[in-house]
């Protein structure tokens, strides 16, 4: 029997948003890149920004999509929420930080600035100064780029990187009668999820198991766990406690993505790769009532409007 599919909306927020391209020799240095990259970059409470891999693409990947050196590679996105009022140097922060520490380190790597933007970053020689005097520019795969000449070999980065607005906080609430149910039903989504260019799910695995509330009964907490919906919490809460009889876990994917109709598209195939996991009886999504943002992803798409 398929879950249950809540009346509900999830409660998107705007961000900037950086894209960029890593390439590496193969699939195993690719991966190291992509790790340390978009690692500690779950969730915007205390990450830098939220990172996460949308696609691979070239060889070995989505095919449509060449890459400039002709080597296998793969999409990032950085986002940072856009009620940040340092949210432009604060997003360059982030990229020159993960590009420099992250991708420059690993072995056979380049990287590939995705977004055109007036204004734009000037990262590309921000990152050469690693060269020392040594580093050049050059025109390579008909890009302008900056060459840093490092003990491997020569590292290739764009001279520009551009960013752009975006959307924070879409999200499916998995609720399963038990962790296995749930844990598979997220699965699921996420891996449905994932071809889908424009989309990423920073936390682990794609999936978040401590779904949070805003606030705290800490004054030096911004968000706290959502104590209504936790399991253990069912018999000391009573009639507080949110969770349907029968769920004892809910599973969490957010999505951050370009814009709300890849958002909305991303939700409803997550929706339908996961709705008749065994075990699962409801899946629904976390909002503010509008407080936090103003772009809604509803599950019913006959409720989501037009354009």
């Amino acid at each position: 029997m398929a879950a249950l599919i809540d009346d509900t909306y999830a409660e998107a927020f705007r961000s900037i948003y950086a894209e960029f391209l890593i390439t590496a020799r193969d699939r195993t240095w690719l991966d190291h890149a992509l790790a340390s990259a978009t690692g500690n970059g779950s969730s915007s409470i205390l990450c830098d920004c939220e990172a996460g891999v949308d696609r691979y693409v070239g060889p070995g990947g989505d095919g449509s999509f060449a890459t400039p050196d002709g080597r296998p590679g793969a999409i990032v996105q950085l986002h940072v929420p856009r009620f940040r009022k340092d949210r432009v140097k604060g997003l360059e922060r982030s990229l020159l930080v993960r590009i420099s520490q992250n991708v420059l380190t690993c072995p056979t790597a380049a990287c590939f600035n995705l977004l055109e933007s007036d204004p734009f970053y000037k990262l590309g020689r921000k990152v050469a100064y690693f060269g020392d005097g040594y580093q050049f520019r050059d025109e390579r795969y008909g890009r302008k780029v900056c060459v840093i000449p490092i003990l491997g070999g020569e590292f290739v980065i764009d001279r520009r990187f551009g960013f752009s607005d975006g959307l924070m906080g879409g999200n499916i609430w998995y609720f399963g009668e038990d962790v296995d149910s749930a844990l598979l039903a997220a699965k699921l989504g996420v891996e449905a999820v994932k071809p889908i260019p424009g989309i990423i799910m920073p936390f682990p695995g794609g999936i978040a198991g401590s779904g949070s509330k805003a606030g705290s009964k800490y004054s030096f907490m911004i968000a706290s766990t959502f104590q209504n919906f936790c399991p253990t919490l069912r018999e000391r809460l009573g009639d507080q406690s949110r969770l349907p009889e029968g769920v004892n876990s809910v599973m969490e994917i957010i999505m951050n993505g370009r814009d709300l109709p890849t958002i909305v598209k991303a939700t409803q195939t997550a929706i339908e790769a996961s709705r008749e996991t065994p075990g699962l009886t409801m899946i629904s999504a976390g909002n503010y009532g509008g407080r936090l943002g103003k772009s809604f992803i509803y599950l019913h798409p006959d409720k989501q409007p037009e354009g």
